[in-house]
């Protein structure tokens, strides 16, 4: 069989190779902590689960709008506007399954071919994919550990070329949980806009940020960017429904109607009832919030002065996420060389899933996720320590 140039140029992906051998050493009997996983261990509120459970008792089984029923587009715009101080309406709104197709239509609609990204690095694993996919071209724009992994405009400028037509941002980052500050994301929205780039927000852990760290958003650039933004959200990582697949895109109408025209040729609407849930997760109280953000930012401290022990490891505090993203190259040796060679070193060696931070586009990292619960989570970063001692 002949396969299309498209597929074979898609990486596989590293964290799934990580967790295919994670599962083969518990099948043998083995204890296997992952710290891979990018979702919250925190529980969806229980009047979400109601809602879901409401429209399945009501029948509400059919076809919906592709772009979502009205009144959860009205729920997505209202979010916006209680956060953000950003007046939007539903015509701005479209539900996709999860950030991710969100961000692979647009990456459709908006590139032809040889047009360039700008990416910061380290990356979520899907961008520089997603953007070959439609026949663009990833630019890499590496932010470096000693400055938080964040990027100055005078980075940006310098991967700038007549090709450059998109730039994408994520704040708080994965895999790194760097937060861009309200001004310092302006700063960067002021230049892209001046170099007439669209700018996508990935925003998808914005309700995962650490005081005395402070939201921040794009979206307040919607009415000033002369149509060149999308925000990027979704309620996987703040409401802890990853498999419910329930992503949206706040863009300007002449863009949603192109997401609309673009999904109504893929998958038609997200699941009915996943809607009816995410319409009870808008409008109700986001209050616990607070108790996942105190938990989470504990374990990211803890973590970090365990961390700050270890030989050869540096790594910056993340104001938002729940990942760790620490610089070990220190350790890299003839026999561990790389990240992918100490990742698949500590999980043979003391049974931890990592991930490598090739998969990202810094190989000098590994990721780590302390969205998992505390005492196992210490436990096993305990073994990593002992691990790395015997390097």
């Amino acid at each position: 069989m002949q396969y299309s140039d498209r597929i074979q140029s898609v990486k596989p992906s590293a964290t799934l190779t990580i967790n295919a051998r994670a599962g083969e050493l518990k099948a043998q009997g083995q204890d296997v902590i992952s710290l891979a996983a990018g979702e919250p261990d925190f529980p969806p509120p229980p009047r979400i689960l109601e809602a879901a459970k409401q429209a399945i008792d009501s029948g509400f089984n059919t076809y919906t709008p592709v772009a979502g029923i009205p009144g959860l587009l009205e729920a997505i715009a209202d979010y916006f506007y209680t956060f953000y101080n950003v007046s939007a309406t539903k015509e701005m709104v479209v539900a996709t399954n999860g950030g991710k197709q969100g961000l692979y239509n647009l990456f459709q609609i908006l590139l032809n071919p040889g047009d360039e990204v700008l990416i910061p690095g380290p990356y979520w694993v899907s961008y520089p994919d997603m953007v070959s996919l439609a026949g663009g071209s990833p630019v890499i724009v590496p932010a470096a550990p000693d400055n938080g992994f964040l990027l100055e405009t005078e980075d940006l400028e310098a991967a700038l070329t007549p090709k450059s037509k998109v730039l994408i941002l994520n704040s708080p980052s994965n895999p790194t949980g760097s937060h861009y500050t309200q001004a310092r994301l302006d700063a960067i929205l002021e230049w892209a806009f001046s170099r007439e780039l669209f700018v996508i927000s990935d925003e998808i852990y914005d309700q995962l940020i650490y005081p005395p760290a402070r939201p921040a958003s794009a979206s307040p650039w919607l009415e000033k960017s002369q149509g060149r933004i999308a925000v990027v959200n979704g309620l996987s990582k703040s409401f802890a429904l990853t498999g419910w697949r329930i992503g949206y895109v706040l863009s300007h109408p002449g863009l949603i109607k192109n997401m609309i025209k673009i999904q109504g040729q893929s998958t038609s609407n997200i699941c009915s009832i996943a809607q009816k849930a995410a319409l009870a997760a808008l409008t109700g109280s986001f209050d616990f919030l607070e108790d996942a953000r105190r938990d989470l930012a504990g374990r990211r401290d803890k973590v970090l002065e365990i961390m700050g022990t270890w030989p050869g490891t540096i790594c910056p505090k993340p104001d938002g996420a729940f990942y760790l993203f620490p610089r070990m190259d220190g350790l890299y040796s003839q026999a561990i060389p790389d990240s992918t060679a100490l990742c698949t070193y500590l999980l043979e060696n003391c049974g931890v899933a990592l991930v490598p931070g090739v998969a990202f586009g810094d190989d000098r990292c590994l990721r780590f996720s302390y969205a998992l619960e505390e005492e196992t989570l210490l436990r096993g970063v305990d073994k990593v320590g002992e691990a790395l001692q015997k390097i």
